[in-house]
């Protein structure tokens, strides 16, 4: 175990290293913060300053060489925009973003697993085709506009809960169920067709003929081995929930990391653009991780020895 915690860190820091490189130089052809930073009325003589005393004049790979080696010793950067070092703001930013997409994640799978099943095991039946059809309804809608939707029926036409922002438990219903619900709607056909696929199995027939209750025979037997590849899929939708609360923090205006990204890519904001991209990346190294720690627990004969 510890041979393959170690290959997987080396990994992380592989990782790590490319996905930097790569946004470094995609932010730095983007365009010129000095512009942004300076009012209107400044000159050129002005914008040529303060572009030299940033270093901004600088050949790219130079200015790269030394954010990485600023990287090094545990400094960020400073967000011109927010006049604070950039690793302060994220990591001010980072646990709204984990609750909002933990719950979502809750969500999804406290209406995948059990829907799947009940699918699977009343397959072609009405139950089935009513699963079925809202789990494609449910990738078809794009989380923007679910969100909109549901800010326009539930928050402002019935009032039953705020329409934005984030004091209480009440603010964070809507931009769950907003992030959670294409979650779900993957989740509910992959278990439906894991489940599917075990309980033909001939195990699954011993077990039925010897004479295990119905409920043990789909819960210990049948639901346990059809859970791998719905865990693979948790750990691969990771990213498209850190992706899609950048989307659902904007439209309800929820003060996470997503919307900070959103608010310093639209004003040039580079460390902390690269900020957020690092650590969004450590997040989701480290729940496919725990995904595959998951697998032995839920699996006995998987082992990484």
């Amino acid at each position: 175990m510890l041979r393959y915690l170690l290959k997987r860190l080396l990994h992380t820091v592989v990782i790590l290293l490319v996905v930097t490189a790569l946004v470094f130089f995609l932010l730095n052809v983007m365009g010129n913060p000095v512009r942004l930073m300076l009012p209107e009325t400044a000159t050129e003589d002005q914008i040529q300053a303060l572009t030299h005393a940033l270093g901004l004049d600088q050949p790219v790979y130079v200015r790269y060489v030394k954010y990485m080696g600023n990287l090094l010793r545990g400094d960020f950067g400073y967000s011109w925009l927010y006049n604070a070092p950039a690793l302060e703001l994220v990591l001010e930013r980072i646990p709204v973003t984990l609750k909002v997409s933990a719950l979502a994640l809750l969500f999804g799978v406290a209406m995948a697993v059990p829907l799947g099943v009940i699918s699977a095991l009343k397959r072609n039946t009405g139950i089935d085709l009513l699963a079925t059809g809202l789990s494609v309804i449910g990738q078809a809608m794009p989380s923007f506009w679910l969100g909109i939707m549901l800010m326009l029926i539930v928050a402002t036409r019935w009032r039953l809960l705020p329409v934005s922002g984030y004091e209480s438990w009440k603010h964070l219903i809507l931009p769950t169920i907003t992030l959670g619900t294409g979650l779900a709607a993957s989740l509910t056909r992959l278990t439906r067709s894991a489940m599917l696929e075990v309980i033909g199995q001939d195990y699954i027939r011993t077990a039925r003929a010897k004479g295990l209750s119905h409920q043990a025979v789909i819960i210990k037997h049948a639901l346990r081995n059809a859970l791998i590849p719905v865990i693979t899929m948790l750990g691969l939708q990771l990213g498209s929930l850190l992706g899609g609360a950048v989307i659902t923090e904007s439209v309800f205006a929820i003060p996470g990391m997503g919307r900070l990204a959103v608010q310093a890519l639209n004003n040039l904001d580079y460390t902390v653009v690269q900020t957020v991209v690092m650590f969004s990346v450590l997040v989701i190294v480290g729940a496919n991780l725990l995904v595959d720690l998951v697998y032995t627990l839920v699996d006995p004969r998987i082992s990484y020895e």
